[in-house]
């Protein structure tokens, strides 16, 4: 079977190095094996390291780069879908990294009869420092991140809602189309839903893993938090299904913050107390447990102050979301983005290898 590896890239100049050698080494067969590069607009020397590595790697089937001004990931999937060529296609975040048989272990599952396969996908840091292991370990707790099952790493094969750095048929896109380009954050979600809804399963296998590197910092990882939780306010007013009550958890925190601190303006400060000790309950267990992940430093005693800044940020941006969802849906056309779902249906049903 022929794959088509796609990445989307914008100034990715410090961490794509890793990735490039990563897909260099797969051992899947590099004849039978497609790359397509998204350049999204890069400013720095992204087009230049996609150019070398696309003059130096001769031996897979292509190595085609796509440009395009900067717009949303899902403008850039979608560019990727429709120059893709391959049986099956596998999403890899510029961010990510996977080991040599990552492609190999999924075209396996493939050919084993499932449609769309992936497996664990844990953080890694850039660094090693203390700091960066807080980070780290504040990203892969339960109560710091995200409770999908593919962030950890799985022991039996399950089914899952979705998957991260996936590998589908080609059909299941020729058959659901592409992405939504009015989402950002969002746009996985959204088009997994499309794709269970049709009777696609996501099988998450514990063969295959991959790892996505975290924010380098605390600004950018509240900064992350905050766009992640905002895009899941406007989904909510675009495709309500996609979404579970876990992804507003941190809504309603903020949104109880608010109203008790309107009840104890009032002179009733019990809901506020009684939700700020509720919260300072579990931020000092899941806190204490969270110490000894990859081992303990002294700077992980601000895991205690991080969690409450992520979660906070998170519910915060979900608010604006949920506040701008109306303007925002009457500037951007959703006629017009169903129209390019199904025009990367059609072209993905045209495209054959040469």
């Amino acid at each position: 079977m022929t794959v088509s590896l796609c990445v989307i890239a914008y100034n990715e100049e410090s961490l794509i190095r890793g990735l490039f050698d990563d897909i260099s080494k797969q051992d899947y067969p590099h004849e039978l094996t497609e790359i397509i590069f998204v350049d999204n607009g890069s400013t720095d020397t992204t087009p230049a390291l996609l150019s070398s590595f696309a003059r130096l790697n001769s031996d897979f089937l292509r190595v085609h780069i796509c440009t395009q001004e900067k717009s949303n990931q899902a403008h850039g999937w979608n560019t990727a879908l429709c120059n893709a060529y391959g049986d099956i296609i596998i999403r890899i975040d510029a961010h990510g990294r996977i080991p040599s048989d990552y492609v190999s272990k999924c075209v396996k599952e493939i050919e084993g009869g499932e449609d769309i396969v992936g497996g664990g996908r844990p953080c890694i840091s850039q660094q090693h420092s203390d700091w960066d292991n807080t980070l780290l370990a504040a990203e892969e707790c339960l109560f710091g991140s995200s409770v999908m099952g593919y962030r950890r790493r799985q022991t039996e094969k399950t089914y899952l809602k979705s998957l991260f750095h996936a590998a589908y048929r080609r059909s299941v896109f020729s058959r659901v189309g592409g992405f939504n380009e009015t989402l950002g954050r969002t746009e996985d979600n959204e088009i997994h839903y499309r794709m269970r809804k049709v009777g696609y399963k996501f099988a998450c296998c514990p063969e295959i893993t991959s790892n996505q590197y975290i924010r380098g910092s605390l600004r950018g990882m509240v900064r992350q938090k905050y766009s992640n939780g905002y895009w899941i306010g406007l989904t909510l007013f675009v495709c309500p299904k996609c979404l579970s009550i876990l992804h507003f958890a941190p809504f309603g925190l903020v949104l109880g913050i608010i109203i008790g601190a309107i009840a104890a303006w009032k002179g009733h400060a019990v809901l506020l107390a009684a939700l700020l000790a509720l919260y300072l309950l579990f931020d000092i267990a899941i806190g204490m447990s969270a110490l000894n992940y990859g081992g303990y430093n002294k700077k992980k005693t601000f895991l205690f102050l991080i969690f409450p800044l992520l979660h906070i940020s998170y519910g915060v941006g979900t608010l604006f979301g949920i506040i701008c969802a109306i303007p925002w849906r009457n500037s951007h056309s959703q006629r017009k983005a169903r129209d390019m779902i199904k025009k990367v249906k059609y072209e993905i049903r045209e495209n054959t290898i040469e």
